[in-house]
């Protein structure tokens, strides 16, 4: 390790959300605001007041699509979903200084995985849930759902999860996120990249976190070694 590197207490691993964290913005409530389909807006009230699980929501929202529009709702996405600036950047200085990054979503991959595709992710470092247009309606499926551990229940994707996979004697986790799905995972990790809901939501809990606008932020303090404030 040269005198440049930053030094942690342990391995460093990011887990990064996608929705409104990569992305400038959630995709899924773009969507439902762009297509507008009918009883939309009840179910994001139902997911946020916590009386509707992630997972259920979610899975009703898309209910609400016929599978024939599956191009034209990958497409409206695709054309519209910015990216964060310093994204590649903080994929390259992870690279560099030998720290894994995962994204972990609770968007779906028929969207994901066009978007990050140009950033050279490998596919086993996405975590999502997935999709079926087998029939009339699209229906979400969820290959990386609760474990045994979660506390919460209806994650759909549970980052938490995703997070214990990584001892805590062992990696210094860091969690990139802005909002209700991050929510578990913060309590978890040993330091929270926050936005919108979630840096409210930390500074509730007394969790600790850094707020950041950019990738940019968030390398500059990693360049620091990671601490908390």
């Amino acid at each position: 390790m040269s005198d440049t590197t930053p030094r942690f207490p342990r391995q460093p691993v990011l887990f990064c959300d996608f929705d409104g964290t990569i992305t400038l913005s959630d995709n899924i409530v773009a969507v439902m605001k762009h297509f507008n389909p009918p009883g939309w807006e009840n179910i994001v009230k139902d997911i946020l007041s916590e009386t509707k699980s992630i997972q259920q929501g979610v899975g009703e929202m898309f209910q609400l699509f016929p599978s024939s529009m599956k191009e034209e709702v990958t497409s409206y996405i695709l054309n519209n979903a910015g990216i964060r600036a310093g994204f590649p950047e903080l994929l390259d200085w992870c690279k560099r200084n030998d720290v894994p990054f995962y994204v972990t979503s609770g968007g779906i991959d028929f969207f994901i995985y066009p978007l990050l595709e140009p950033f050279g992710i490998p596919a086993d470092h996405i975590y999502c849930n997935g999709s079926d247009f087998s029939g009339e309606n699209i229906t979400i499926t969820w290959p990386h759902s609760c474990d045994e551990e979660c506390d919460h229940g209806g994650c759909g994707m549970c980052k938490t999860a995703v997070i214990r996979r990584f001892p805590t004697d062992r990696y210094y986790r860091i969690l990139i996120g802005d909002s209700v799905t991050d929510f578990a995972g913060a309590k978890l990790v040993d330091l929270v990249y926050s936005r919108s809901h979630l840096t409210d939501k930390c500074q509730e809990l007394g969790l600790p976190h850094i707020p950041f606008d950019t990738f940019h932020d968030i390398i500059r303090h990693l360049e620091q070694g990671g601490r908390s404030e």
